[in-house]
């Protein structure tokens, strides 16, 4: 009897969460800030961050998604929009799936002093801790309330396959929590990328896949074109 390596099949009693980061919101512009919610910036997507969230549909269309979740902030909302409407699903907010907190450097901040190479900035990226940052979440806060957030869409969600609409930072710390790696090992995904996070019966997690940009290649073919 012969036994040829086979691709990964997801368990039929596990749920897979395919994370999707929202696509590029707007300019942080110095001086001004963006709109709050609940303590966290909540800009809208830029022009090119809704062409990406086009993408995504256009990605995920053929794939049986049984749920749809966003974290409630304004450039997750928008990104989902064009998948619920192309699935007729209505998407569920999950707070706790929200950013981390950043303090002090909330509303456009934090864009604009990591831009600039603040010293702050500098060393909040060598200890690897978001709360070097005056009134930041610490990284034991944040991850608590992001596995609360992925237990919910669990719940929700049963066996089968979900997307959830989240942040860059809440995608490194879930990826950090599957693989037990450096804090900041996968804090750099990019916008309207897709990461598969699979959550087995028994509780453990799987990183599938991280950063998957190919839906992307095209417009950044466009943009290489443009003018």
């Amino acid at each position: 009897m012969s036994y040829p390596q086979r691709h990964f099949t997801v368990p039929p009693d596990a749920t897979e969460v395919v994370l999707v980061r929202h696509g590029a919101s707007s300019p942080a512009v110095e001086g001004e800030r963006f709109p709050m919610t609940d303590g966290h910036g909540d800009p809208p997507l830029s022009e090119a961050g809704a062409e990406q969230a086009r993408c995504v549909a256009a990605r995920l269309r053929a794939e049986p998604l049984a749920a749809l979740f966003t974290s409630g902030l304004r450039r997750t909302d928008q990104t989902a929009a064009p998948l619920a409407e192309q699935k007729g699903l209505r998407p569920v907010v999950i707070p706790e799936l929200r950013e981390v907190n950043l303090g002090e450097w909330e509303g456009g901040e934090f864009r604009i002093r990591v831009a600039n190479r603040d010293p702050l900035a500098v060393r909040m990226l060598e200890e690897e801790r978001w709360d070097v940052i005056p009134g930041a979440e610490d990284t034991e806060s944040f991850g608590r309330r992001l596995r609360s957030g992925i237990e919910r869409i669990v719940e929700a969600t049963g066996s089968g396959l979900a997307a959830a609409f989240v942040h860059a930072a809440v995608i490194g710390e879930l990826c950090r929590q599957a693989t037990a790696s450096r804090p900041f090992a996968f804090v750099h995904a990019d916008n309207a990328s897709l990461t598969r996070l699979v959550v087995l019966a028994d509780g453990r997690w799987l990183l599938r896949s991280f950063n998957d940009t190919a839906h992307l290649a095209s417009q950044a073919a466009l943009d290489r074109r443009a003018p």
